[in-house]
């Protein structure tokens, strides 16, 4: 088994707690997990396919791969907006301080540094 680089884990644990119905930008995660958010679409390109990586959008709501998240995302209630290139960040973006809340929680568990930002 192949282990993952540590912001690699840092990133995909942090998607795996994005609620169904819920989207976050690269910048939300990147701010979460102390990664950049180019670094953070790198690794949900190579290494995302194991999490809900229809749930990571750009900062207002475009999903490149939007034809193949159409189906989980009308699955999960997101709405796809008139212009068709992704979602109403107002309206669909997770709960930012609860998701660092249980972020944190995990990341003291595997005993990873915790990351101060005011971002979030």
């Amino acid at each position: 088994m192949t282990s993952l680089p540590p912001a690699a884990e840092r990133v995909l644990a942090a998607v795996s707690l994005v609620p169904p119905g819920r989207v976050v930008s690269y910048g939300d995660i990147g701010a979460l997990t102390g990664v950049g958010p180019r670094q953070v679409g790198a690794i949900m390109r190579e290494h995302g396919a194991s999490v809900a990586w229809w749930r990571v959008v750009s900062h207002d709501g475009t999903l490149a791969p939007l034809a193949k998240a159409r189906d989980h995302w009308a699955a999960e209630g997101i709405v796809v907006r008139p212009d068709g290139r992704g979602c109403r960040m107002r309206t669909h973006r997770a709960d930012l301080a609860g998701l660092a809340g249980e972020y944190f929680l995990l990341a003291g568990e595997r005993g990873w540094d915790i990351v101060e930002t005011s971002t979030i």
